[in-house]
């Protein structure tokens, strides 16, 4: 059975973001695409996450789901580079 990367209970939630949404984060932060942390498409996420959605190509956002039982859940984002 091979290893599934997103299924690691140490490795949080990461979902591709639709356009539509990445355009209301950019707005409700008054932010550009640019200024988004990085993650580099060959991301071992990045690639497990490309296996069920498609390919994931530069410029797309993922957004990254963490639980913490002190923290409650933190939300990030980050641009793909290559």
């Amino acid at each position: 059975m091979p290893f599934e990367t997103l299924n690691h209970i140490m490795v949080p939630e990461h979902q591709l973001m639709p356009e539509d949404k990445v355009d209301l984060l950019l707005r409700r932060y008054n932010i550009k695409l640019e200024q988004l942390p990085k993650i580099r498409r060959n991301d071992a996420a990045v690639r497990a996450l490309e296996l069920r959605t498609g390919e994931i190509l530069k410029g797309s956002v993922i957004k990254i789901i963490k639980y913490s039982e002190t923290a409650g859940i933190s939300v990030s984002y980050r641009l793909v580079v290559d």
